[in-house]
């Protein structure tokens, strides 16, 4: 079994200013999205305005989408019975999903400030997006929280005792299972296949096959929101992510049928 490492979860302290480890990454999230859409935007002949406007739309879309989805998703009734608590942001509560649905709003802004089409842009960002992924989970492991479920086997090597979990068991630490396969190796999986010209929409339906996996396979070792699975054996997560799947199956499938190329050799439209 392993310890867990109990960091002091305030980052850095300067009289009544605490910076919290979780505010440290998603700014560590929002900078690398910057120097990774940076580096592609050389490929396309995207401007540093272009860049650093989508990332500025992006993190709006993160964060508001982020927590208007946890409250609906996750906490619709805490929301009926008290209104005010969806702008209760330091109280914690963040979606994936939500932030997800915000991001694709958010770009559609974006979109036709630079009269840019919608997939090319999805297409653009998508490669960027894991590692913000992954740094949000670390801050979740930090602040010792969405653990994993109780492990199996006692002898597990990788479980741990989670001092803000109240039963005090051995779990799995399920936040570091997701940065690893939400995180990094669907970065390296994304990064490799975007750095040729695919079909239009290709990149966009590999990230949703891609995280809606991921998530899902990880979704068994991590504890249920709330405590409590949403249908038969399947998570509210795993009910999330599914969609996300099929839909990526079929964007595939449509963008080889179509193959609209938006830069290198192939370029056609």
């Amino acid at each position: 079994m392993l310890t867990y490492p109990n960091i002091d979860p305030v980052a850095i302290s300067l009289g009544p200013l605490q910076v919290h480890w979780y505010g440290l990454m998603y700014l560590l999230a929002f900078l690398f999205a910057w120097g990774l859409a940076t580096y592609r935007a050389k490929q396309r002949g995207w401007t540093p305005d272009m860049v650093s406007d989508l990332i500025f739309y992006g993190a709006l879309g993160v964060v508001i989408g982020g927590r208007v989805g946890y409250v609906f998703f996750y906490g619709f009734e805490q929301f009926l019975a008290n209104p005010v608590w969806l702008f209760q942001v330091w109280t914690g509560g963040m979606s994936f999903h939500g932030g997800f649905l915000g991001v694709m709003l958010a770009m559609l802004f974006w979109c036709k400030k630079y009269q840019m089409t919608w997939f090319q842009t999805l297409d653009f960002i998508a490669p960027c997006v894991p590692t913000g992924l992954m740094f949000g989970r670390i801050g979740n492991f930090i602040g010792g929280e969405l653990y994993g479920r109780p492990v199996t086997d006692p002898n597990f090597a990788l479980g741990m005792i989670f001092p803000t979990d109240p039963l005090q068991l051995v779990r799995h630490p399920s936040q570091l299972y997701q940065a690893l396969f939400e995180g990094l190796l669907l970065f390296i999986l994304l990064w490799w296949f975007s750095s040729k010209p695919r079909p239009r929409m290709a990149v966009s339906a590999l990230f949703l096959i891609g995280y809606g996996l991921a998530r899902f396979v990880v979704e068994f070792f991590r504890e249920p929101d709330n405590g409590q699975l949403f249908i038969a054996w399947m998570s509210k997560g795993q009910f999330l992510s599914l969609p996300m799947i099929l839909v990526g199956l079929w964007m595939m499938w449509y963008a080889y049928q179509k193959k609209i190329y938006d830069w290198g050799p192939q370029k056609n439209s």
